[in-house]
């Protein structure tokens, strides 16, 4: 059974669920985090708390960022984490985090979700991704997780398909 007073802790890195277009030419910045309104829209029955760590396009983060984030989760408070995280290079950093959860013999459970359109956009798949994200950090086992396009995928088998705009499952050894 779920323990809905069990908070969630969220940690936001930009990319584009959170991004903010400002012309035809695609110029645009990472603004405001958006998860904390969807979540507060969807009238979650948990209580959450939102930080953001930083507002970069993922294909702009170093391995500095990714061990940022990494050590991040591994010190939160809770034991349920969501990441939101561009989705170019979302694999990468959770692939980092698992490895330090797994050196740590941690019993945290962290889900990575983005989205392919900006959130503040009318058709987007940010309010299901989220959603999706919020489910599967309070039932999965504890270890770092992909949620997109709804699935759940194993950071170490897991890229995302530019062709076909959506995640999917590889062999190990990316």
């Amino acid at each position: 059974m779920i323990d809905l007073s069990e908070p969630v802790t969220v940690f936001t890195t930009g990319g584009t669920i959170d991004k903010e277009y400002f012309d035809a030419k695609s110029a645009y910045e990472i603004g405001e985090p958006q998860i904390g309104a969807l979540l507060h829209e969807a009238g979650v029955a948990f209580p959450f708390t939102v930080e953001a760590l930083m507002r970069k396009d993922s294909l702009d983060m170093t391995a500095a960022d990714r061990q940022l984030i990494a050590d991040r989760v591994a010190s939160a408070a809770s034991r349920r984490v969501i990441v939101t995280h561009g989705t170019d290079t979302m694999a990468d950093t959770a692939r980092v985090v698992a490895a330090v959860l797994d050196a740590l013999a941690s019993e945290t459970t962290v889900v990575f979700v983005g989205s392919l359109t900006p959130a503040r956009f009318k058709s987007t798949d940010a309010e299901f991704n989220v959603g999706f994200a919020a489910a599967a950090v309070q039932t999965l086992a504890p270890g770092a997780y992909v949620a997109m396009n709804g699935c759940v995928f194993d950071p170490y088998s897991v890229r995302k398909d530019r062709n076909r705009n959506r995640f999917e499952t590889v062999s190990s050894g990316v």
